[in-house]
């Protein structure tokens, strides 16, 4: 970011060999302007990706299907743990749920994303 800012005293650089008599105030005036508009196209043109996260997306094809082995058991009110052999969207353990109970080095499959837990079922 601080680039941005360097671009600016470079654009007051160059006015200042075509206009020599611009006051202080003017290039202090320009420098700004021109460095928060640079930034802020940077951050919503050329970088809007840098924001985006793909956790609780459940429509998330990497994960569905994925067959893991539960490290904790799991129950229809009660949080489990699912490793997988590689890990997922950065992690190899994710908390886990299902709609049965699952005990502890069973394999699983999992069937659905919701927010940060992945859902699963008896392989």
């Amino acid at each position: 970011m601080v680039f941005w800012f360097g671009l600016g005293a470079l654009i007051v650089g160059l006015l200042l060999l075509t206009m020599p008599d611009l006051s202080l105030a003017t290039q202090m005036l320009i420098w700004s302007v021109a460095s928060c508009a640079m930034v802020v196209l940077w951050f919503r043109l050329f970088k809007p990706h840098l924001h985006k996260t793909r956790v609780g997306m459940s429509d998330n094809a990497t994960l569905i299907g994925e067959v893991g082995l539960m490290l904790r058991d799991v129950d229809q009110f009660q949080r489990g743990e699912v490793r997988f052999q590689k890990p997922m969207m950065g992690a190899d353990r994710w908390g886990c749920i299902a709609d049965e109970a699952i005990a502890a080095g069973e394999r699983v499959r999992v069937v659905s994303v919701e927010g940060t837990l992945v859902k699963v079922k008896k392989a």
